[in-house]
């Protein structure tokens, strides 16, 4: 009996510990990264030490870099095609450009990245676990699914970075709006370091790694978001009256009767494959 009360004994001080050390690490989370964050880095392209266009110097492999250079002339002869600019999700990691505010909502188990441009969701979970196997087209979106872990570099007792990262993103995925590929295998791994300068407690640093089989290297970039003091949240989704449509995987605009209008000169119309669907006859 008495080597029964001591393990009962012993499991009792195990689950206390347990507790306690959770308890301790949710003391630990930080109390000044919840709010609304702004752009602080440009918005019209991925690394904001560079210029646009080539001169990024997209670490590219040959047929990603032909892809880009022929983004960048249709870009020029208006027919280049943006998810952005149907009103579609942008996915990981050009999220991360902040084209509208983001609040910061952070959890015990998860922190969360409400986007007001278009309103997407980042979930980033905190609580221990690992990526999900054998699950990934089930958990494929724009934004993928990320995994972060806190960390206390200054030894203060308080994190004050979060690493994250973030896997089984689906497409068509851009890294910005000048056209540079992701590809289209969707096998995209993004890893982030965030934390708030040290100078500046209103500014949150984001050095973001890409690896993605369209480089030939994984692409460091370093962004950064100003805290907005006064808020006021909002929603920016795309306009009701936008006519630009995809059929296929080309660009088409509709105009003021509803007719569907070529956007350069000579191109075909839609294949009639993607309308069968609507124009069956029914079964005798």
């Amino acid at each position: 009996m008495p080597h029964r009360h001591s393990i009962i004994g012993a499991a009792i001080l195990l689950a206390t510990l347990c507790v306690g050390a959770s308890a301790q690490d949710t003391k630990k989370l930080p109390d000044d990264w919840d709010g609304l964050w702004g752009r602080g880095s440009p918005v019209g392209l991925w690394d904001p030490s560079k210029p646009p266009g080539l001169r990024q110097e997209a670490p590219l492999t040959p047929e990603y870099q032909a892809i880009y250079e022929q983004n960048i002339a249709k870009q020029r002869a208006g027919t280049f095609f943006d998810i952005k600019g149907i009103c579609g999700p942008v996915g990981m990691p050009r999220v991360m450009i902040l084209y509208e505010p983001i609040e910061v909502i952070i959890k015990p188990r998860t922190t969360y990245m409400l986007a007001e441009s278009m309103s997407p969701l980042r979930r980033i979970y905190t609580d221990g676990r690992d990526f999900p196997k054998g699950e990934a087209d089930a958990l494929r979106n724009f934004n993928g699914y990320s995994i972060g872990k806190w960390s206390d570099t200054d030894n203060d007792g308080v994190y004050d970075t979060l690493e994250v990262e973030t896997r089984y993103t689906q497409g068509p995925r851009l890294f910005d709006s000048t056209g540079i590929p992701l590809h289209q295998n969707n096998q995209t791994v993004v890893k982030e370091k965030l934390s708030l300068d040290k100078a500046d407690r209103n500014i949150l640093r984001n050095e973001i790694t890409t690896i993605d089989h369209a480089l030939t290297r994984p692409w460091t970039v370093s962004r950064f978001y100003r805290r907005v003091t006064n808020p006021i949240y909002e929603e920016y989704n795309c306009t009701e009256d936008n006519r630009w449509i995809t059929i296929g995987d080309k660009l088409y605009l509709l105009d003021g009767e509803g007719y569907v209008m070529p956007i350069q000169k000579d191109q075909p119309p839609p294949d009639p494959k993607y309308l069968q669907k609507y124009f069956k006859q029914p079964t005798q």
